[in-house]
């Protein structure tokens, strides 16, 4: 009857004496007869299949009994619960007092879907983890046959088509040519390491070589060291802090097409480095000073016993090359006399002779003393008034060459126009200038503006630059015109977030430079 039931009443039952299972049944077919009418007689319920058999389970403890009863029914909602109810008129069982209460009408149909809803997920769970779609079935037998196409060259694991390709590319390591073979590229090897072979290198001396390297310093190695020993055409960088390996179909296609010459990257690269200030011609990063000594030389500066001061050109005919030549005093026979009437020697560093005890060969060729007081020996008062009063006349004098000589006046516009790229830098963003400034190859002003107008002018620059310094945040607008006019760099005070990053130009902060 349970499984065809619809229905489960579940009564508590308890009695003040000892009674048996039998004993419960008979109450609630005794106490129950004719109380519902000839309808809901509980064994006419039975006979018809209506109604299930009675369960009764009871225990006596103490003197007293009780239990459960079950009953299953077939009848609907309204017929059960009156049938339910009427188990609470049952007042004794056998000689013993009785009270029976209902405790729930269990719907079964209800728990037999609360069953079947869980089991389906458990059975839909299973069916997924095994399940595969077409094209995941597709993509499996290809991804197999791929690596299983993978060979060796020259003890190299490579592409099939290494041998016979006219364009090959050359990757770093054996997973980065397992990842192209995935993706349908063949004509991939591997250096596997930053010594790259020599069969990669006489690979690359009659075909189109394309190096696909990861986005990190080892990849920069490998580029250096592939481009020495072996020609190399084109570059395709993964982005920056990602392996080749790690890429998604999409993204190993956009880096290989959006490859660059390979003269680009080395282009590139040099201007980084003069950037950083690595270029041999200035030693350091900030600008070079001026050839004028009178841009460098402070005349009202004491001079420094043993000729600290560097002795000026015999050809400079400037007024600080008249002062020094000058004697100050008559009678001074000091070293400060001697070194300054002296024509500089090449070959002779400056500040040594006859004075190798003074201090003055303790610092570098051109500095001036901070206390003149105790750095002069002997008159150095009278040795500085000679030198300031020598240069006030040279200055006033007509024809002083100060004026006239083009050397002059081009040191002094040296002084102003910054000549390195880490200068301009200093003077736009280290100013918080909050400008644009446009530099030509020779980093020299074409155009300076404010930087909310950066985008107006670079885009209506009459002359492509080759740098731009910006005091600002690089927004994605600039940079996309930057690389429509050629712009080689672009250093900003901060970068801001690209949505796609040009090949070109390459792009600084102020700090890394």
């Amino acid at each position: 009857m349970y499984d065809s039931a619809k229905y489960l009443i579940h009564a508590d039952i308890r009695t003040s004496g000892v009674v048996e299972r039998s004993d419960v049944v008979g109450a609630v077919f005794g106490q129950t007869e004719g109380l519902l009418g000839d309808e809901l007689d509980l064994r006419d319920l039975q006979e018809s299949g209506k109604l299930g058999r009675i369960d009764v389970e009871v225990e006596s403890e103490r003197g007293s009994s009780f239990g459960e009863i079950t009953i299953a029914s077939g009848l609907d909602r309204v017929e059960t619960s009156i049938l339910a109810a009427a188990l609470e008129s049952i007042e004794r069982v056998g000689p013993s007092t009785a009270d029976v209460e209902i405790r729930d009408i269990e719907d079964v149909r209800s728990a037999k879907r609360r069953r079947v809803v869980e089991r389906a997920k458990e059975l839909l769970a299973e069916f997924d983890a095994t399940t595969m779609s077409s094209e995941d079935l597709v993509e499996e037998v290809r991804r197999s046959v791929r690596v299983e196409d993978i060979t060796e060259f020259a003890g190299l694991p490579a592409g099939p088509r290494v041998a016979d390709s006219d364009a090959i590319i050359v990757v770093e390591g054996r997973a980065d040519v397992l990842t192209l073979l995935k993706y349908g590229i063949k004509n991939a090897i591997a250096v596997e390491g930053t010594d790259v072979p020599d069969a990669v290198a006489e690979l690359t001396d009659d075909r189109t070589v394309t190096a696909f390297l990861d986005g990190d310093r080892g990849g920069d190695l490998i580029l250096k060291e592939l481009s020495q020993v072996g020609d190399v055409d084109y570059v395709a960088l993964a982005p920056t802090g990602q392996s080749v390996e790690d890429l998604s179909r999409s993204a190993v296609m956009d880096a290989l097409r959006d490859k660059v010459p390979f003269e680009t990257v080395s282009t590139a690269d040099a201007e980084a480095s003069d950037a950083h200030g690595l270029a041999a011609t200035d030693g350091s990063a900030q600008p070079s000073p001026p050839d004028d000594d009178s841009a460098t030389v402070d005349p009202e500066a004491p001079v420094e016993p043993g000729g600290s001061a560097e002795p000026p050109d015999p050809g400079d005919s400037g007024p600080v090359a008249e002062a020094s030549a000058e004697p100050p005093d008559p009678g001074d026979s000091g070293p400060v006399a001697e070194a300054s009437a002296e024509p500089a020697d090449p070959a002779k560093p400056t500040g040594e002779g006859e004075n190798d005890e003074s201090p003055a060969d303790e610092a570098p060729t051109g500095a001036l003393p901070d206390e003149p007081a105790e750095a002069t020996a002997d008159e150095p008062t009278d040795t500085a008034a000679a030198a300031a009063s020598a240069r006030d006349e040279g200055e006033s004098d007509e024809s002083g060459a100060s004026e006239s000589d083009p050397e002059t006046e081009e040191g002094a516009d040296r002084a102003v126009e910054p000549e390195t790229l880490a200068s301009h830098v200093e003077a736009v963003v280290g100013g918080s200038t909050g400008s644009v400034r446009l530099l030509d190859a020779s980093y020299d002003t074409l155009a300076e503006g404010e930087a909310d107008g950066a985008f107006d002018l670079l885009e209506s620059a009459e002359a492509v630059p080759a740098t731009v310094v910006l005091d600002g945040e690089l927004s994605q607008r600039l940079l996309d015109v930057a690389a429509q006019r050629g712009v080689d760099l672009v250093v900003a005070r901060e970068e801001g977030e690209y949505v796609k990053q040009p090949v070109s130009p390459r792009v600084l902060t102020a700090d890394e430079v």
